[in-house]
């Protein structure tokens, strides 16, 4: 009977988070993107092979203030403006940077940016950089597009487009119960990193 229960209580446990996840699902696939932006093309859509989530920030700095911050990400760069100790945790050998660093400027298309540590992981999460504009958008291989629109001198919508392959049955299964909400957690994090350190304007 006990055992029973557990199993029930388990089952029902499961139920009900996939009953919220199921709720959340379209607000933190397209967090604090307008509807506009949600569908509008954007540059690296040609990458895609399916759009996985459109998400947005306000960034109270010109183009030219965010741009340093999201062209040095990396893990043997400026890091990825997230949460450390859970990087740390799974040995992504990750510090986030809190200034501009010169030689981190410089990226062009062909160029890989490194998602963990090269000791952990190798060269398997090496990202390849398929379009790069300065100060308007940078796509990454595997990621997917990150875009910068100007609203006014003074102002940037910082727009992160995930692109994903496409999905078996239990691909989609394990998307939509656990890895998207944890890539949201992540990328959410990042986004405000990018505007937290673009607004404060420190650069050195």
């Amino acid at each position: 009977m006990k055992t029973m229960n557990k199993a029930l209580g388990v089952a029902g446990a499961v139920a009900a988070y996939a009953g919220a996840n199921a709720l959340a699902r379209n607000w933190y696939l397209h967090w604090g993107a307008m509807p506009e932006e949600q569908k509008a093309a954007l540059p690296g859509d040609e990458f895609a092979p399916r759009i996985s989530s459109t998400r947005a920030v306000t960034i109270h700095a010109p183009v030219e203030k965010v741009w340093p911050w999201l062209v040095q990400i990396g893990q043997d760069r400026g890091g990825f403006y997230s949460y450390d100790l859970l990087e740390q945790a799974i040995g992504a050998g990750i510090h986030n940077a809190d200034r501009i660093v010169p030689e981190w400027q410089q990226l062009e298309v062909g160029d890989t940016v490194r998602l963990a540590s090269k000791r952990v992981y190798g060269d398997k999460p090496l990202l390849r950089v398929l379009a790069l504009e300065r100060n308007h958008y940078l796509v990454l291989e595997h990621w997917g597009a990150f875009v910068l629109h100007r609203v006014d001198r003074e102002t940037t919508r910082l727009i992160i487009r995930t692109h994903a392959d496409p999905r078996t049955r239990a691909g989609k299964v394990a998307e939509m119960m656990l890895l998207d909400l944890m890539h949201f957690v992540m990328e959410r994090k990042m986004m405000l990193g990018i505007k937290e350190r673009a607004e404060q304007g420190g650069d050195h």
